[in-house]
């Protein structure tokens, strides 16, 4: 086998939840740090930071501006920077990532702000339970090895009445939109990702991981499982995207 031929053979395994995940995802996250940012909004049209705004909405940060809040697999940290830009905001965002290069890249944007930048795993989060008033993930849950465990670690770290709200790809469920998303995300993508970041095989991954990762209703069933009450989803942009939200209840009634 040619050597690209490996390194998509390892991608596909690794989206498709391979022991080798977590260390795959921490090295191409870490490789193609310094163009993250261009490379999210040149893919997606822009349209990634009219999502990040709608789902940070769903976050509800008005109802106690002075928390703290997570920002789970930040990356650059864009989702905490819009955070701490909220009118009135005088709480933290903890930016956690594993991959400490997504974090340095981002540096530069939150710098002053009200941001602590924090190496973690999402499964094993350095944080003590019940202390966040909020936590919010956008296009990075998937990326985890081990969904489930990082559901449980959000539901753990959250306070009482604490909000988690999940931003990921999704397929679309139309005939017509599926097969025009299938054919960017399977083609366009790859090789506009390749030549902008100049890795082989990162955007091979990421249809992957989007196609192996559970649909919207499932994700529901995944978020009730691990404690989380009054779950719901919505579509973005004809199904491209979904915004999942669920509570820690503020009693021990319903929790599992």
């Amino acid at each position: 086998m040619l050597a690209t031929d490996i390194d998509r053979a390892t991608a596909s395994a690794a989206a498709a939840g391979g022991a080798e995940k977590r260390a795959y995802v921490q090295r191409i996250f870490s490789e193609i740090a310094p163009r993250y940012d261009l490379l999210n909004h040149v893919l997606s049209l822009n349209i990634d930071r009219r999502w990040r705004r709608q789902a940070i909405a769903r976050l509800g940060v008005e109802r106690d501006l002075a928390g703290r809040y997570l920002d789970l697999c930040a990356g650059t940290m864009d989702v905490a920077s819009e955070i701490s830009s909220l009118p009135g905001f005088r709480g933290l965002v903890i930016g956690a990532d594993f991959a400490e290069p997504m974090l340095k890249a981002g540096a530069e944007k939150v710098r002053g702000a009200r941001i602590a930048p924090v190496t973690a795993d999402a499964v094993q989060l350095p944080l003590a339970s019940g202390q966040l008033a909020g936590a919010i993930v956008a296009f990075g849950i998937r990326n985890v090895a081990g969904l489930e465990a990082s559901l449980k670690e959000a539901f753990r770290v959250l306070a009482p009445g604490g909000r988690f709200v999940i931003l990921e790809f999704s397929t679309p469920r139309m005939r017509v939109v599926r097969a025009l998303y299938r054919t960017y995300f399977d083609h366009v993508l790859p090789l506009i990702g390749r030549v902008v970041s100049g890795h082989r095989t990162a955007y091979h991954y990421l249809p992957r991981s989007v196609a192996n990762f559970p649909v919207e209703e499932e994700l529901v069933k995944k978020l009730e499982n691990a404690g989380f009450t009054k779950v719901t989803w919505s579509s973005l942009s004809l199904g491209v995207a979904a915004i999942h939200v669920g509570e820690r209840p503020n009693s021990s009634i319903g929790t599992k």
